[in-house]
């Protein structure tokens, strides 16, 4: 049996599924109920199992065939996409594009808000997560990360660098004083990031003298999101560890100051990354090109 014979097979046992009836399904697809049961009855001879349960009044699929019903559509989804990309590789880019990306709203938010004005026929899924996704695995058009991730079936394009800063807020410092060297944190309430997934803090990357002794930095909060950190910093919480475009504006108006500056150097540098067999589909290259053009990163 022909790769497209069982491609109709396939579209008339999903249009059986849906409307649970051999007459109406061959009404909407032309053909005569007839012709409907010897398709379905073909397909289960050749799976070797039932994909429906019948009486007289009623059709219901097996579990069997609520398995098959869940992967058909995906095929069919898929030849629908293969046609679409032909027929309108030239038109607006469209359909679902599926993203993992750092839990960063405030940095992210703003592009996917642009973006989905300029391709309003292009659907986003979006995870929101720091955890490192098998992007191929599970079927993402795309990951933006820090970090890379050496995988030969991916190709990454830079997206942008910026400075980490440790910052506090000017009244917090007006209160508590300023540090002078990291260990005068330890007098202060500092801000921690925990990655969510490992469940490490991240680290301070404080320059010391090798004969200093080691000493802990506080631990007054912890978050696993490092907008909420920013959020605390600028109400005058404490101090943190942040990329620079989430205190940039704060920074700006006064309301944080960088400390410690000689003691830390540390950039953060975001790549998006997808697979190399994607890059022709044209809603792909639109969000690469988006992303590339509009992120915000160093300004």
């Amino acid at each position: 049996m022909g790769h497209m014979d069982s491609l109709s097979g396939i579209s008339v046992f999903v249009q059986v599924a849906d409307t649970r009836s051999f007459l109406e399904a061959g009404r909407l697809l032309g053909i005569s109920s007839s012709a409907v049961g010897k398709s379905v009855a073909r397909l289960e001879q050749r799976l070797g199992v039932r994909l429906f349960h019948r009486n007289t009044r009623s059709i219901a699929l097996t579990a069997e065939g609520g398995l098959f019903l869940a992967r058909c559509r995906r095929i069919l989804n898929e030849v629908d996409a293969a046609e679409a990309e032909l027929l309108g590789a030239s038109d607006a880019p469209r359909g679902r594009l599926r993203v993992s990306m750092p839990q960063l709203p405030s940095l992210m938010m703003p592009v996917l808000d642009g973006f989905m004005q300029s391709y309003p026929d292009i659907e986003l899924d979006i995870d929101m997560s720091d955890r490192m996704v098998d992007i191929v695995e599970e079927g993402f058009d795309a990951v933006i990360r820090t970090g890379m991730q050496h995988d030969s079936r991916l190709v990454a394009k830079r997206l942008g660098t910026c400075p980490q800063l440790l910052v506090a807020a000017k009244d917090y410092l007006e209160r508590h004083g300023e540090p002078e060297t990291p260990r005068d944190l330890t007098r202060h309430a500092c801000l921690r990031h925990k990655f969510n997934v490992t469940g490490k803090l991240e680290l301070w990357p404080l320059r010391r003298n090798d004969e200093e002794e080691e000493f802990a930095i506080p631990e007054t909060m912890i978050v696993s999101t490092v907008d909420a950190i920013a959020y605390a910093a600028i109400e005058g919480r404490g101090i943190a560890f942040l990329p620079n475009f989430l205190v940039r504006d704060a920074l700006r108006r006064g309301q944080l100051r960088i400390v410690l500056a000689d003691y830390v150097n540390q950039q953060v540098t975001f790549r998006i990354m997808w697979p190399a067999s994607r890059y022709a589909a044209p809603k792909l290259r639109a969000l690469i090109d988006y992303v590339t053009e509009h992120l915000d990163i160093e300004g």
